[in-house]
């Protein structure tokens, strides 16, 4: 079983209990960082999220079916308040929990029930090349994304379109999508940029970053770039955990080369992953 297969199942066994990343992670046998991105990839959604969308399901399911003490149906779903309960409840079903107990009913709540893991995300992928990587000097726009506001990032990239071969001191027409910042809750910082010389000339709304020298595994990805996740997803959940290597806790970039057509998603990239050397 892969690792996001044995989280799945660790975290349908245990939901209920006070699991953490760590715990999850080191029951599938590789690291927190590892953890959380290959969950991300495959699922969508982060580690921590999808254990709360879990227990709250469940918590609706119980007043759905009249449970008489709603303070109690919060501890049982980790909330120390019924205010804290509420709010979560009210955020992940835009609904309060006496409303549901109310109603005797789950209809039009956006249950989250135990997941399978996507058939549609077997994609093959070459075995990579490893690759020594001297420190790169990125410049271009960034946001904060969180495992729902992923699908920003295209309209980041919009943004950021017009300033390629614009940028001061730029060294390539070669661009770069940056992950870096990544925290427990599935967030991260996303940076589109290009390689430059310095940062110097770099305009003041940039978001810059120094991505260190280090050893990568490299993949190529030919597909449409709309089935990105495809190929991410099995890097962190297959590919990984069958190799020798280890994922080092570092920024990973994709990379664009002058083959990529951004107005069509054609034309392939390729994603560099950083690895223990």
């Amino acid at each position: 079983m892969n690792p996001v297969g044995k989280a799945l199942w660790y975290i349908e066994s245990h939901f209920a209990q006070d699991v953490t990343l760590e715990e999850i992670a080191s029951v599938a046998g590789i690291s927190r960082f590892h953890m959380s991105r290959a969950f991300g990839a495959v699922m969508g959604c982060s580690v921590i999220r999808y254990v709360r969308a879990r227990r709250l399901t469940e918590a609706a399911r119980a007043l759905a079916n009249g449970a008489p003490d709603i303070l109690e149906v919060a501890l049982e779903a980790g909330y120390g308040s019924h205010e804290a309960f509420t709010r979560a409840f009210r955020e992940q079903f835009g609904i309060t929990p006496e409303a549901v107990r109310a109603q005797r009913s789950l209809q039009n709540l956006n249950l989250v029930e135990p997941s399978k893991m996507d058939a549609s995300l077997k994609l093959d992928i070459k075995p990579p090349r490893l690759e020594h990587r001297g420190t790169l000097l990125i410049a271009g726009l960034g946001e904060r994304i969180t495992s729902e506001s992923g699908a920003s990032i295209p309209a980041l990239w919009q943004r950021f379109g017009p300033y390629i071969g614009n940028v001061p001191a730029q060294l390539s027409p070669i661009a770069y999508g940056v992950v870096l910042n990544t925290d427990e809750a599935g967030n991260m910082d996303y940076i589109c940029g290009v390689e430059v010389a310095d940062f110097s000339a770099v305009p003041k709304e940039f978001a810059r970053v120094r991505v260190p020298e280090r050893r990568y595994a490299v993949f190529e990805h030919r597909e449409h770039i709309s089935t990105i996740r495809s190929t991410w997803a099995q890097i962190w959940n297959e590919w990984l955990p069958k190799s020798a290597h280890t994922v080092a806790d570092a920024p990973f970039f994709e990379q664009y080369g002058t083959q990529f057509d951004p107005r069509t998603g054609n034309g392939g990239l390729e994603l560099w992953v950083p690895i223990e050397a």
